[in-house]
């Protein structure tokens, strides 16, 4: 799988890193993307420094899955366009209420990923 996670440099984003890895989650490639303040810094995952990219810039043609751990605003500028290559995964507040994007909870509703189809995303809570 190619996995992006927007937010990477942040404590979500982290987390989503050290869960995907504690997880052995499988990752052909891995993009970190963030603000253009962070572009450039190296982040370590499975023992490989990763470098984070542009999110203003940054192509999600390549990306099967991702995660936004960036906040509402992020989320709303950029999610729809990461959409339209990959399956996102919102960990904002911005989708929760969006009729046609289902609110996951794993333990709780995980039937309803089903749903995610009409834009491609999932909210997490």
């Amino acid at each position: 799988m190619n996995i992006a996670i927007v937010g990477a440099t942040g404590n979500v984003g982290r987390k989503v890193l050290e869960v995907l890895e504690l997880k052995k989650f499988p990752i052909n490639q891995l993009y970190l993307v963030a603000s253009p303040k962070s572009v450039g810094k190296k982040i370590s995952f499975n023992g490989k420094d990763y470098e984070v990219f542009n999110l203003e810039t940054f192509d999600f043609t390549n990306v099967e899955i991702t995660f936004f751990a960036a906040g509402g605003k992020i989320s709303e500028q950029y999610a729809a366009k990461a959409a339209k290559h990959s399956t996102v995964i919102d960990n904002s507040s911005y989708f929760r209420m969006d009729p046609d994007v289902p609110l996951i909870v794993p333990e709780v509703n995980s039937h309803d990923l089903k749903n995610y189809k009409k834009k491609n995303i999932i909210a997490n809570a």
